[in-house]
């Protein structure tokens, strides 16, 4: 069985077929799911998912392309929905220079905030980052405290390692059975082993052989088995790797 540790549901892609497709993971061999927010309205919706579907749990955040769309009063919004029972992290957040969509002190000032929350609430954060490590690795070090993953890492060794040392995991998704990965396969191969998670990131990024497909956590299997062969270990041993990696990074005890 396996984790898909960052997905998004609540996309409007899945409209047409989202309880269906949910309901059908379990039978599929998807045993838990996280569902990654996008805005304050993506954090509202992800959580009653995971209310009607006993595998799925959500993180709770503000992406930086809708960092502008945050004011004063959002931290404290996202603070009580991260009461939930079901919420089990902060994110998706970070910096995103590539699209530029939130200026870039916006960008800033609202992942320091939502770091700050995650501090205050003891959760983990998932990060996203797109052509802005140096800034995301300065502003993570004001808060030493907080851990968490680097959702669809595709950066060097270096930066990994960087990451590793603090005490943070990487994840993976179906861009590793790309043909031009394999910076991605380095570093999956030099990282310890109980840090590595994997992801569809869904309804994008849908792995080789399903590329240019709506993404799903049906289509994790790939991934799975990319991974396997990158470790040298069989599929069933990659998928106990991640599983457990993953409820240990959220701190989920039961395997639904």
């Amino acid at each position: 069985m396996l984790f898909d540790t960052h997905a998004h549901y609540d996309d409007e892609q899945f409209e047409p077929d989202r309880d269906a497709l949910l309901s059908a993971l379990p039978d599929n061999g998807i045993s838990l799911v996280v569902n990654a927010a996008s805005n304050l309205q993506s954090s509202v919706t992800g959580l009653k998912i995971a209310e009607a579907y006993p595998f799925v749990y959500a993180a709770v955040g503000v992406h930086p392309h809708d960092a502008k769309t945050m004011d004063d009063g959002t931290v404290s919004q996202l603070e009580k929905l991260l009461r939930h029972p079901k919420a089990v992290a902060v994110g998706e957040i970070g910096l995103d220079y590539h699209y530029d969509l939130s200026p870039r002190d916006i960008q800033q000032k609202r992942f320091r905030e939502q770091l700050d929350l995650a501090a205050s609430v003891r959760l983990p954060v998932i990060i996203h980052e797109r052509e802005a490590p140096q800034d995301v690795l300065n502003i993570l070090s004001e808060f030493p405290y907080v851990r968490g993953v680097f959702h669809c890492f595709s950066g060097s060794w270096e930066t990994a390692k960087i990451l590793l040392d603090r005490g943070w995991y990487l994840s993976f998704t179906g861009v590793i059975t790309f043909k031009n990965a394999r910076r991605s396969h380095e570093v999956i191969q030099k990282m310890p082993r109980d840090r590595i998670l994997i992801e569809t990131d869904c309804p994008y990024l849908a792995p080789v052989p399903m590329r240019g497909r709506r993404n799903s956590s049906l289509y994790l299997r790939y991934t799975a088995e990319k991974l396997a062969e990158i470790l040298e270990v069989t599929f069933d041993e990659a998928a106990a790797l991640t599983m457990n990696n993953g409820k240990r990074f959220f701190g989920i005890t039961k395997n639904s």
